[in-house]
């Protein structure tokens, strides 16, 4: 039936697009969109949530010269993680990539179609003109390169280069769960979510979705009412929200926690964008926890990704005879972690001792053994004897003893067997 929401009732005709989504182009400062298709479906509009005196001082620096090109080729369609890798890794900077023509383009791996649409762009896409765009609109953003940028995200498979943020990132959102589910949720769907949502927040856990109506939007609210950090993970630039009458959550969560999205100001949400987005989403988090869902639910693809990345998937049983939990069930068939209370999820991701875990980490800062021993465990992503560690970091037993003992207390990694350790996720 029906439902009156243009994305809610494509949202079941979207396949997973297995090529490189990315941002709009941009003519003249704005974001281009793209024309709505032949069988009548228009693209919804995101709406802007607060006015940009009122956004938080970016806690993201913007007068690094570089940045400037990596906006820009974040701005240029079809130009991806993939690509633009090639084009940093054969000039060097991005700046020197930008410079570059079609034929050194190539050469670096770019096809001949998208070298030669990158020139056409380059001639409408001004990098200084997207700083101050950042600037006026008070959006921070990090890169791949940076120190800041999340350590979980950092870890799947290529990685988006440019994150823009309005908010703040912490630290301790390296403690993320995240939850999803159908934009038609019943009160049963509503009811646990909250509850969830609320019982991990009070453990410091940070929740993040995807601000779309139905569950996103429950365990958004849910959080920062519990006083909980949460991020919201767009589908459209980071000055819009979409649904519209999200704006209002949208600006609550800038002052507990972050808005994030990889497409560029000014973009308006298409279809393509929300795999996109959902990939995001279960890359910021430890697991996915589906607390109700159809079997066509968009949230599954974001289950899919997570099995993709290594990530845990929970999901809530639910009636057998309400086809909206008929997703979250099947889910559960295919070897999904059922959830009956926040303890199964706490314990399926050693999140149990996540506070403590936090406050040691204030108190123990990394040092250069720690990141030598977390080098030598992911070198490989087995577990790894002491002994073993010991030859790849070339320090001494006692050392790696002691300081294996305090990332354990700390979460950075986990004793899988005797004198055993692998890198915590």
């Amino acid at each position: 039936m029906p439902t009156g929401d243009p994305w809610e009732e494509r949202e079941a005709q979207d396949e997973l697009d297995t090529g490189e989504p990315r941002p709009m182009s941009a003519e003249n400062g704005a974001a281009t969109i793209a024309e709505a298709p032949a069988d009548g479906w228009s693209i919804p509009r995101a709406v802007a949530y607060t006015a940009p005196e009122e956004a938080p001082t970016p806690t993201s620096g913007l007068d690094d010269p570089e940045l400037a090109y990596w906006l820009a080729f974040n701005r240029a369609k079809g130009i991806g993680p993939a690509r633009f890798r090639l084009l940093l890794e054969a000039f060097g900077s991005a700046e020197a990539a930008w410079a570059g023509d079609v034929r050194a383009w190539q050469a670096a791996g770019l096809d001949a179609r998208t070298a030669a649409a990158l020139e056409q762009q380059r001639r409408r896409i001004v990098p200084e003109a997207e700083v101050e765009r950042l600037m006026r609109l008070r959006v921070g953003v990090v890169c791949l390169r940076d120190a800041s940028y999340p350590r979980l995200l950092r870890e799947i498979a290529l990685p988006p280069p440019v994150l823009y943020v309005r908010g703040a990132l912490a630290p301790d959102d390296d403690w993320a769960v995240a939850i999803v589910g159908t934009r038609r949720a019943s009160a049963y769907g509503r009811q646990v979510t909250e509850r969830l949502a609320r019982e991990l927040a009070e453990q410091r856990i940070t929740i993040v979705s995807g601000l779309a109506r139905g569950i996103d939007t429950v365990a958004h609210t849910a959080t920062l009412d519990a006083g909980g950090r949460t991020i919201g993970v767009l589908g459209c630039g980071p000055d819009l929200v979409y649904p519209p009458e999200n704006a209002k959550l949208a600006g609550r969560m800038l002052e507990q926690g972050a808005i994030v999205t990889e497409f560029a100001p000014g973009t308006q949400p298409e279809a393509g964008n929300f795999p996109a987005r959902n990939r995001l989403i279960s890359g910021l988090a430890l697991g996915v926890l589906v607390t109700e869902a159809p079997d066509d639910s968009g949230a599954l693809i974001t289950t899919r990704f997570a099995a993709e990345q290594g990530r845990d998937v929970f999901a809530v049983p639910g009636n057998i005879y309400n086809r909206v939990s008929a997703g979250a069930n099947r889910l559960i068939q295919d070897g999904a972690r059922l959830v009956m209370d926040v303890r199964d999820v706490l314990e399926g991701l050693n999140l149990h001792l996540a506070p403590q875990q936090m406050e040691l980490r204030e108190l123990l800062p990394e040092n250069d053994t720690e990141a030598r021993l977390l080098a030598a465990l992911g070198a490989t992503g087995e577990p790894r004897h002491i002994d073993e560690l010991c030859r790849a970091s070339g320090l001494p037993v006692a050392e790696v003893s002691g300081t294996l003992v305090m990332m354990e207390l700390k979460g950075q990694v986990r004793l899988m067997g005797p004198m055993t350790y692998t890198r915590a996720r």
